[in-house]
C-alpha cells in the first residue's frame, strides 16, 4: 500500500481562479476530517475535498455543481493508487465561469498534480508475536533472532522458560514460523498478539 510520506501543497491559477491543493496522509477518516478543519480557508469560495482510507471514502463539492469537484479529487487519489490520503482543494473564484467540464478538469487536475509531486512511502503492515520458549530451546531461539536481526520488544521468565515478544513485517511471518518449526523440531510456534499498521 502506498500513501504520502508528508503533507504537500500546490497552487495553480486556471482561468483567473486560484486553486490551492493540499494533500496529507490520513490513517483514519477522523484524521482526514481534522486535516480539512486545519487547512479550510473560510474566506475562499469553495473548499472541496475527498479522502480514501482503505475501503472508506468520502468527498464534498462544497457548493460547486454536483460531481464537479469532490469526485474528480477522489479519482485523482485512486488513479495514482494511493490509500490513506486526504486532499482538499480550495478555490478563490476569479470571475470566469469554467462550466462543469472545466471544473472537473481543474479540480481533478490540480489534485492529481499535487499528489504526483508529493513524497510517498510504502505502508508495510507488521505483527507483534509472542513466543513461549522452554529453557532448553532458548539458545536455539536466541540464535535464530540474532541471525535474522530481530530485536526483542519484551522478554520475561515463566515457570517453564522464557516469554519473548517481537515485531515482524507481516510478510515475514510465515518464513519466521517455518524457521522456528525447523529450529525446534516442530515444538515452537509464534502466536500473533497484535496486528499493526506500517
Amino acid at each position: 500500500m502506498i500513501t504520502l510520506a508528508a503533507p504537500h501543497e500546490l497552487e495553480q491559477v486556471i482561468q483567473k481562479s486560484r486553486f490551492i491543493a493540499r494533500a496529507a496522509p490520513a490513517a483514519t477518516p477522523e484524521e482526514a476530517l481534522a486535516f480539512l478543519e486545519q487547512v479550510r480557508e473560510l474566506e475562499a469560495t469553495h473548499n472541496c475535498w475527498a479522502y480514501q482510507v482503505g475501503p472508506l471514502y468520502r468527498f464534498s463539492d462544497d457548493g460547486e455543481p454536483g460531481g464537479t469537484a469532490g469526485q474528480p479529487i477522489l479519482r485523482a487519489i485512486r488513479g495514482q493508487g494511493l490509500d490513506r490520503v486526504m486532499v482538499v482543494v480550495t478555490r478563490y473564484f476569479g470571475g470566469v465561469k469554467l462550466g462543469t467540464g472545466g471544473l472537473v478538469r481543474a479540480y481533478g487536475g490540480v489534485a492529481a498534480e499535487c499528489l504526483r509531486q508529493a513524497p510517498r512511502r510504502e505502508v508495510r503492515p507488521k505483527v507483534r508475536v509472542a513466543l513461549e520458549v522452554p529453557f532448553e530451546l532458548s539458545g536455539v531461539v536466541y540464535g535464530l533472532l540474532e541471525r535474522g536481526g530481530l530485536p526483542r520488544d519484551a522478554e520475561g521468565y515463566t515457570a517453564q522458560g522464557l516469554r519473548l515478544e517481537l515485531t515482524l513485517e507481516a510478510s515475514a511471518l510465515e518464513a519466521f514460523q517455518a524457521a522456528l518449526r525447523d529450529a525446534s523440531r516442530g515444538v515452537l510456534r509464534a502466536e500473533v498478539v497484535e496486528r499493526l499498521e506500517g
